[in-house]
């Protein structure tokens, strides 16, 4: 019997609902035209040159030839220095050989990820490729401006780069007091007088709602009252660079630089007024210097952050190490914190009870913002991570007052400061701060929180400086054979306690005290009993047993 045909299914359709979908897809296309007229195709604009009527052409034409000259052989410097780096790498691998398994359970924690372990040994660490790019930041730049956060501007003064910056000729030095908006008037205005005196000091707030070319972010809206998205201090700083860049006669490379989250690349996308440079709340986001022309006259290059030194107070420490640079302890970063502010008005702003130590107040600060961890206990490393988070960040609004007598720097003298002002209209700088102060819509002195500076930060600029960190595998073998160390210490005391035990108190005071005499035995054991028995029989009345 043959087999019956199985019948296809048709692919005829009612013309009902053929017409539908023909509608639903003309009217998707149309949708699609409507988002794109929108949007607009922008065609990239052509460089019109220099017109044959315009004085000094070709003076113009030569430096424009010097400056493409000087970024190839930057280029090509760079090339040469990776080069380098990766000979460097090949004999490190060359010399180093073969990692020691003798023992058995090395061989099966280690054996299999040996290849790892080396590639990441072999890579150079990443706080002495950012003392390199921050060199060339201040080689290559005619100004620099260094960024403050203006609730603490001297604890974001790196005296190391200042006196690198002096040290080479023909620079400027300018400061910019960033995240103006979290800080009171009264507070803005000592501090830009105390630092005026030394440098010239730009008021400045970067704008936060930049569109990014590349992609559509959507920012949502914090119900603060004194935080603006608007940009403040941008012409008071262009007219600024404007005014040096006559005076000097040529273009100029200014070089932005700072410690992490100060607010660098932000500042950069504020002048340019468009979202070029990477910016995120994590720390330590810029890792290599970064050329934005703003004009045909001016360029700017953003650099990464200062290194900072280990010998800095532990508060310096927690506030200027980027996280994703060092690892920090977070209940140490933030209890340090948390002892240079006022107390009074940390528990006023939190809405937590009075609290005796840093312990207490990340207890119930997580109780408060309903941190917990398994089995209800409240989690106080999240609270501490959250503390400082938002002390680092740009939403808590905190000052400290400058200091009571001015001094200048010790890496300053008269004629560098005098050399820093020289070129620079002064007079109108002071009235654009004046105005952008004016602006600023800051929180009051009282919602403010009080904090005391740990005054100048040192950082770390030669490479040299920086030791060097032992690959992973290392640290986990040393924290192995020191957990084997504590085990054998802790069972040599158990045996002994354990020996101890048995011996009565009588004998052990008789076996430290010299024996002379039995009576002097016999009186010592008495002592002892007797001793022993006021303690049993002791009362205490203030204690209530139940």
């Amino acid at each position: 019997m043959k087999r019956p045909k199985l019948k296809k299914a048709s692919k005829r359709m009612t013309c009902h609902k053929r017409y539908k979908i023909q509608k639903k897809v003309r009217e998707h296309h149309r949708k699609l035209r409507k988002e794109a007229k929108k949007r607009g195709h922008k065609k990239p604009r052509k460089d019109p040159g220099v017109p044959n009527s315009a004085p000094f052409k070709e003076a113009l034409l030569r430096e424009a030839e010097l400056r493409k000259q000087r970024l190839e052989e930057l280029k090509q410097q760079q090339k040469l220095d990776r080069q380098k780096e990766q000979e460097k790498r090949r004999k490190l691998e060359t010399d180093s050989g073969v990692m020691p398994c003798n023992e058995e359970p090395m061989k099966e924690d280690f054996g299999q990820c040996e290849n790892k372990n080396k590639a990441k040994s072999s890579k150079q660490n990443p706080k002495k490729l950012y003392c390199q790019e921050l060199k060339k930041v201040i080689e290559a730049s005619d100004v620099l401006l260094e960024v403050l956060d203006a609730r603490d501007p001297l604890g974001c003064r790196c005296p190391q780069v200042e006196e690198a910056i002096v040290r080479c000729e023909q620079k400027k030095l300018v400061l910019v007091l960033n995240k103006s908006d979290l800080v009171p008037k009264e507070s803005l205005e000592n501090w830009l007088n105390y630092l005026k005196k030394e440098l010239p000091t730009v008021v400045f707030r970067a704008s936060t709602n930049l569109k990014d070319k590349r992609k559509t972010i959507k920012v949502k809206k914090k119900a603060r009252s004194f935080k603006s998205e608007v940009c403040i201090g941008k012409e008071s700083l262009w007219k600024l660079l404007g005014n040096f860049q006559e005076s000097y006669g040529k273009a100029i490379q200014v070089g932005v630089i700072g410690f992490p989250n100060v607010g660098k690349s932000s500042i950069i996308n504020s002048l340019k007024q468009e979202r070029i440079c990477n910016v995120g709340v994590s720390m330590g986001l810029t890792r290599s210097m970064q050329v934005v022309p703003l004009d045909k006259h001016i360029t700017i290059i953003d650099s990464p952050s200062f290194i900072v030194s280990p010998l800095n107070s532990a508060t310096a420490l927690a506030l200027r190490s980027p996280a994703s640079i060092e690892v920090l302890k977070p209940v140490e970063a933030a209890s340090a914190i948390l002892s240079q502010a006022d107390t009074r008005q940390i528990v006023l702003k939190f809405t937590v009870p009075d609290f005796k130590d840093s312990l207490e107040f990340f207890t119930l600060l997580a109780q408060r913002r309903g941190m917990h961890q398994k089995g209800g206990s409240p989690n106080v490393e999240g609270a501490a991570k959250l503390l400082w988070s938002e002390w680092t960040g740009a939403s808590l609004g905190y000052h400290c007052h400058p200091p009571a007598s001015w001094s200048l720097s010790p890496h300053f003298n008269e004629n560098i400061v005098t050399y820093m002002k020289c070129g620079l209209n002064l007079e109108q700088l002071e009235k654009n701060n004046a105005h952008s102060i004016q602006a600023i819509r800051g929180p009051r002195l009282a919602n403010s929180i009080l904090f005391q500076s740990s005054g100048l930060t040192h950082g770390i600029i030669d490479e040299n400086d920086i030791a060097e960190e032992l690959p992973k595998w290392i640290e986990r073998k040393q924290e192995r054979e020191n957990s084997k160390d504590i085990d054998n210490d802790l069972e040599s005391v158990e045996e002994a306690d354990e020996k101890s035990s048995d011996i009565s108190p009588a004998e052990k005071a008789c076996e430290v005290l010299p024996k002379e005499s039995k009576a002097d035995e016999r009186t010592i054991q008495s002592f002892v009993l007797d001793k022993m028995t006021e303690e049993e029989d002791a009362y205490d009345f203030t204690t209530d047993y139940v």
